[in-house]
């Protein structure tokens, strides 16, 4: 990935923390988008900086056009955008849909569904430039429906598949590809409850939890050449579950 530049949304934490760090680590800077904790956005930024590559951390709700706008903005001042990973997410509102706060669900769409679509939007210009790759995080979510949690996040995680596989065919012809990687139980701090990896762990077909090195591997390949053919796929990583 030398000479790549890659925007990862939620780059500050778990998940979007370990594919900055994978994607460093094969050569590529980063831009690391965070929304509120900036000391753990730079601690990731300076982890890139450690392997060799330029990175900086730039705070946007993914959610805000404007902040998306300024996002890709900041990234410009690096170099060509040669990749994008919306990895942003969130499942604030737990329990049965009747139960659930409106307030709370809209502001999970939002930022599951909305927070994806619109760093996409305003990264296709950039992409089609250089014939880059998009790498959306989806959910194992998206198809076990997850009842009794957030059916909610499912939903979303659902939709995002579908502009997965849509926009494939939309952007193919300009050169840009574009894949979802599917997780499963990861071992993160995503969860509210932190013994919820511990109590999954034994429906999972593998008997452990992943972890966000393990879904960083799966997004490291889609980004790069190896994938050249490979777009519209949602690769699940989730242990057989």
């Amino acid at each position: 990935m030398t000479g790549r530049l890659t925007v990862v949304t939620g780059g500050s934490r778990g998940i979007g923390a370990a594919i900055c760090r994978r994607l460093a680590a094969d050569g590529s800077d980063v831009v690391v988008g965070y929304r509120r904790d900036r000391d753990a956005a730079e601690r990731v930024a300076d982890t890139v900086r450690a392997a060799g590559r330029q990175a900086i951390a730039v705070a946007a709700d993914v959610a805000d056009e404007a902040q998306i706008a300024a996002l890709l903005e900041a990234a410009d001042g690096i170099g060509p955008l040669t990749g994008l990973v919306t990895c942003a997410g969130a499942a604030t509102a737990i329990g049965r849909l009747e139960t659930l706060p409106v307030e709370g669900i809209r502001a999970d769409l939002d930022v599951n569904l909305l927070g994806t679509l619109l760093p996409i939007r305003a990264a296709i210009p950039r992409l089609r430039a250089t014939g880059g790759a998009i790498v959306t995080i989806s959910s194992g979510a998206a198809t076990l429906g997850s009842p009794g949690e957030f059916v909610h996040y499912a939903a979303a995680k659902a939709a995002v598949d579908a502009l997965t596989v849509g926009l494939s065919k939309e952007l193919a012809a300009d050169g840009i590809r574009i894949n979802a990687v599917a997780p499963g139980l990861v071992e993160t701090d995503f969860h509210l409850d932190p013994g919820r990896p511990a109590r999954i762990a034994p429906t999972v077909p593998m008997q452990r939890a992943g972890e966000p090195e393990e879904i960083a591997a799966a997004v490291a390949w889609l980004l790069s050449s190896d994938a050249s053919y490979t777009t519209g796929a949602i690769l699940r990583v989730a242990g057989g579950r």
